[in-house]
């Protein structure tokens, strides 16, 4: 586990975040970018070492976070904290709107699209939904091991 100030050094290196104190000694930290109404990434990082980063729907955390899309920080190494801080300025640098679709096909011709929307990767046949999966990574090995190919 990290301490706190090994926390507030890595956090400090994602130039984009702003450090706010709020109370009891606490720090936030608020991505002023963010194309959702929530700014801050960090949450309530305590002198204990204890936190939260804000990471919304993303599936990838799903068993992590709680119903307000918060992860405890607390255990997380510097790997861990890097990549759940990547993960969540992506997050909110994204138009929730703006889906991104990518059309794949298979050897006998049947197309699919791989369609990422409201967080999620989603497979498509013939606008049926077939799988969704948290990260393009997953969607992608499916794609892959059923046959497909990027068009």
């Amino acid at each position: 586990m990290l301490s706190f100030e090994q926390k507030q050094k890595v956090i400090e290196t994602f130039p984009e975040l702003t450090k706010k104190e709020i109370s009891l000694n606490r720090l936030n930290y608020h991505f002023e970018e963010s194309l959702h109404e929530k700014t801050i990434v960090v949450e309530k990082l305590h002198p204990n070492g204890n936190g939260f980063v804000y990471i919304g729907d993303l599936l990838k955390y799903e068993n992590e976070s709680n119903d307000k899309g918060l992860v405890n920080i607390r255990d997380y190494d510097e790997e861990k904290l890097r990549e759940i801080l990547s993960d969540a300025i992506e997050y909110l640098s994204e138009d929730p709107e703006q889906p991104i679709i990518e059309q794949w096909a298979s050897r006998d011709g049947s197309e699919i699209e791989l369609v990422y929307e409201k967080r999620s990767w989603n497979v498509y046949y013939q606008q049926n939904l077939e799988e969704s999966f948290g990260t393009r990574e997953s969607a992608v090995s499916y794609l892959k091991e059923e046959g497909f190919r990027k068009k």
